[in-house]
């Protein structure tokens, strides 16, 4: 099995260590050393004798999800695979019953606790290092994907394993999981699934058969938990808010709607033209449809991009006497966007190379915003054009006799309005695909 198409020979480059040094290391596997705990075990932060290198160490419970095949996996996974973006093991032991992996040591712990349930002395994580946690994860996959032979599956792609250095610089870990993918005339393998739920692919969940696009679904939902603050799965929320890609859905099926994804932690510092892109790239990752999906590779091109724009977090930030929004309740934010040609022809290319039937469109018509609001006495969009409740009073030089001939003029307003945009469809898109591109509009998730 050669894992490396750019490498040199197979071999185990782990170390191995006695069970006594490891204890050593971690003062007796102490509480106060402990620094994480999961399905698989605990991990506990330890100095190793002699060289004082600092570690973590991954103590695996007998009775866990991992038992010796997904130990073995890791091992074999970590000592041939090397990349900045995939976490580094140190070694390993495998004293008697006893299996623990030993890594480098990464300062800030994972991903996860740096979303959710943030403690009050605690900031969250700003635009620009969400936007560069997701392209470095992103590059992890695509050398899994597309530099190792066969393929590698990571298969448990989820916001608690990616861990973050003193830098917020991610590592992928956690290996045991992985699977090697499909070879020759082969276009899946297939395997018992496993995985946690909520960052599943939906094919892989029915069918078990795994693909590197199945990898592309759970990168698609961090990049949704990156975005929006919340959780793949909180319980803690009512039946339709607590599965994150069932919530936003109908979010990411509207253009005008993608606003609302952002977190409110974020409180409005963030460039809206890179809310909207990386909104786009986490609507195509969740296609249901694994052929729709682009390859990691593609994504790794745009969340580069995004991760490279410069903004002002102070000129977009909100007046300190604002209340601090809450998760559960967010409110609609003003702004416009403007999309270069030079972007539109990445992000173009990007819905090319992955057959994504979603359409591009002029950002000229920017969201539910810059004038553009909601008749709320009524429940009903004004059309096309800044509303002005002149409109509700006046109509060919009269005035409205009744509250049920306003109700008609404003029905009126909208059959002519949404006519005028049947005629004017072709030609605002074969305008935007010269000029501009609007993200996401009819994305089926």
């Amino acid at each position: 099995m050669n894992l490396m198409r750019e490498g040199t020979q197979q071999h185990i480059a782990a170390q191995t260590f006695t069970f006594r040094e490891l204890s050593a290391a971690t003062k007796n596997f102490r509480p106060d050393c402990l620094i994480g705990e999961g399905g698989f075990g605990r991990v506990y932060k330890g100095r190793l004798e002699g060289s004082s290198q600092v570690v973590a160490i991954k103590q695996l419970d007998r009775n866990g999800l991992q038992g010796n095949r997904e130990f073995l996996v890791e091992v074999l996974m970590l000592s041939l695979l090397h990349h900045p973006n995939l976490v580094n093991l140190i070694g390993y032991c495998a004293d008697g019953d006893q299996r623990l992996l030993v890594y480098e040591y990464m300062a800030l712990g994972c991903l996860e606790d740096h979303l959710h349930d943030l403690p009050p002395e605690k900031d969250s994580l700003d635009w620009s290092t969400r936007m560069k946690i997701a392209a470095g994860a992103a590059r992890g996959l695509e050398y899994l994907h597309d530099k190792a032979s066969p393929p590698v599956i990571y298969r448990d792609f989820k916001s608690s394993n990616i861990l973050l250095d003193e830098n917020f610089h991610p590592k992928l870990s956690d290996f045991g999981l992985a699977k090697l993918g499909p070879v020759g005339d082969k276009t899946h393998v297939s395997t018992r699934v496993m995985g946690t739920y909520g960052y599943c692919a939906p094919e892989y969940a029915m069918t078990g058969q795994l693909t590197v696009k199945s990898d592309v679904y759970s990168f698609g939902v961090v990049l949704l938990e990156l975005i929006t603050g919340r959780r793949a799965i909180d319980n803690a929320l009512g039946t339709n808010e607590h599965n994150l890609v069932l919530w936003a859905r109908p979010l990411l099926q509207d253009r005008k709607k993608f606003y609302h994804l952002a977190d409110p932690l974020l409180q409005g510092r963030y460039p809206m033209r890179g809310l909207y892109q990386a909104v786009a790239v986490a609507a195509m990752c969740l296609q249901e449809d694994a052929s729709l999906r682009p390859l990691i590779g593609d994504v790794v091109t745009a969340l580069d991009y995004l991760a490279s724009l410069s903004y002002d977090p102070a000129a977009l930030s909100v007046k300190k006497s604002s209340p601090s929004p809450s998760r559960e309740k967010r409110k609609e934010r003003k702004s416009s966007i403007g999309v270069t040609t030079e972007e539109h022809g990445f992000l173009e290319r990007m819905f090319k190379k992955s057959g994504s039937n979603t359409e591009l469109h002029s950002a000229s018509d920017p969201p539910d915003t810059s004038g553009y609001q909601l008749n709320r006495s009524h429940g009903t969009t004004a059309h096309d054009g800044p509303y002005d409740n002149s409109r509700d009073r006046i109509r060919n030089g009269r005035a409205y006799k009744s509250a049920s001939d306003r109700d008609k003029a404003v029905a009126e307003a909208r059959i002519w309005g949404e006519n005028w945009k049947g005629r004017e469809q072709k030609k605002t898109f074969d305008r935007a695909c010269r000029h501009s591109l609007n993200f996401g509009s009819r994305t089926v998730v």
